[in-house]
Order: C-alpha cells, then structure tokens, then sequence
C-alpha cells in the first residue's frame, strides 16, 4: 500500500465528522467533486471504503468507524509535533546548554541568563561551571552550546565575540603591607610580595595571561600559595598570606575582609568572550547570542 497523503485523512476525518460533503467542502475550501475524489483515492489506496453515501446521507462504514476514532487522535498527535518543533525552530522551546568561568559568575552569565530566561521561560537552560580550557573541549564534542570564557579566542570553527575587558585588581588583606598604598601598585611591587592564586588545574588560561603580562614587564612573581577555588583564595588572601590578582567585578563576593588597589597598567586586563560552534544553528542559541550581544557586551 502506497504512503497516504495527510490531505487524505484529513479530508476523511472531515468528512466524517460533519457527515457532510457539501459543508466538508467548504470547510477545506474546495468543491465537492475535488473532496469526491479525495475520498475515493483514499479509498483506492485503503483497500477497503470508509463511507457509505446515498443522496440524502453520508455514514461511516464499520472500518471507517474505526479508522475515524484512530485518525482523528494521529491527527492531533500530528498537529501537537508539529507546533512543538515549530516552537524549538523559532527558539520558544527546546534545550540551552550553557557553560561559564569564574569570572562570568559574577556579572555578564548570570545577568543574561536571567534576562533570557524571563524572556523565553520554555527553553531548558542548563549550567555548568567549566574552566575556560574544558569549555573548549566541551564545545569541541558538542557537550555544551555556548560559552562564557576567558578570551581572547579565535577559531575557525568558532564565532566568538567579546563581551569586554575590565582590570585586574591587587587584593590583600587590610593589614597587608600594600594596603598602606592609597592609590594605585605598580606592577613591579608584586615582584616583592608573596602571591596567592588559582592552581594550573582549575585556573590554567588566566594563569598563562597573568605570565604573559609578568613576562612583558620582565618581571618574576613570587607565588607562595596556590588554591583550588574562589573560596580557598578568599580564605587565604584574608588570613594576610599574601597578595592575589582578580578581576575588578569579583571584589563584590570577596567582602570585607580584603581591600583592592587598582594597578596602574592599561594591559593588566581580562577579557571574558562569548563563544559557540559556527555549525549550531538552533534558533535558542541564536536569540541567546543576540541578547548577549545587545545588552551585555562588558562588565559593570
């Protein structure tokens, strides 16, 4: 048996329903010879009829009986797929998977996150905390659909755009030798002070640009401690065991146990992109991009 057309069953469950040729037909917005005919053609293709007709009345046929009950709900199970891709295709539903650094934890995720999510409330978002490197990897496999990662990145395979720099800041414990400074430190001064930071595990990328921005100015940092979280660091830095680097919008989760010095070189900045695979075209992701790019492009 031949694929049935959808236009034949509809036009049978139409049928059927109104038991009506004549108001069938104007339903479906075409003449009775043309439903006529539709309804022979499935027929045809059937094997078996599925109405009985006279000159005053249509009924349905044992096997039409059952074929109407089964067809009407394949019909709307039809109509309901239908509206559910059409939803994913325009981006009102479906999945978001979205992964984050430490640094995008305090400003430009959480705040776009928050406006899309109010914006498109059918769209599952799922986060996840990954290093900038592991991000990489995700997005490589698929395993995530777009990231909030340190830049700058460039790739063939990848759009990425910039959502900003901002400056690094020196925190320490207020009664820190460096706390006495009252306006800006110049880089060289931490070439005389102990250094705490992330570990190459868990903070490799920012690492490698603090070393960058050391190596530049020709200077060789002291790094006593190193910590495997935010809170770690925090703990630490408190405690008065050494100074550490941080973008200047983390100062907010650090609190009152630290004070921040701004340091005076305009490239002691850190840059946070928006990263995602050219080849992933899922509408979610798009109006998740265009948000970004549209209200978040920078810290503060």
């Amino acid at each position: 048996m031949a694929d049935i057309g959808l236009d034949l069953i509809q036009s049978f469950l139409i049928v059927a329903r109104e038991q009506s040729f004549r108001k069938s037909a104007e339903l479906l917005h075409i003449d009775r010879s043309a439903l006529s005919r539709r309804i022979q053609r499935l027929e045809q293709q059937l094997g078996f009829p599925v109405l009985e007709r006279t000159t005053r009345e249509v009924s349905l046929t044992p096997a039409g009986r059952v074929m109407y009950e089964s067809g009407d709900q394949m019909l709307n199970s039809y109509t309901a797929a239908i509206e559910g891709a059409r939803a994913v295709a325009e981006g009102k539903t479906g999945s978001l998977r979205i992964g984050y650094m430490a640094f995008a934890a305090t400003h430009s995720m959480p705040r776009a996150v928050a406006t899309f999510q109010a914006n498109h409330p059918e769209v599952d978002l799922r986060i996840q905390y990954i290093r900038t490197q592991g991000q990489k990897v995700a997005l490589a496999n698929d395993e995530i659909d777009v990231g909030f990662l340190i830049g700058p990145f460039v790739h063939s395979d990848f759009h990425a755009r910039s959502l900003g720099s901002e400056p690094l800041m020196a925190v320490m414990s207020p009664r820190h030798p460096l706390a006495d400074t009252t306006d800006t430190i110049d880089p060289s001064q931490f070439a005389e002070h102990d250094l705490i930071l992330g570990d190459m595990i868990e903070w490799e990328a920012y690492r490698w640009r603090l070393t960058e921005l050391f190596s530049i100015e020709g200077i060789e940092p002291r790094i006593k401690l190193e910590a495997s979280n935010t809170l770690a660091l925090i703990g630490l830095v408190a405690a008065g065991l050494g100074v550490t680097i941080c973008p200047r919008s983390m100062l907010e989760i650090f609190g009152e146990s630290i004070t921040a010095r701004a340091i005076n070189h305009p490239q002691f900045q850190i840059e946070t992109a928006l990263v995602w695979r050219r080849n992933n075209r899922m509408a979610a992701l798009r109006n998740f991009v265009e948000l970004v790019e549209e209200k978040y492009t920078g810290p503060g």
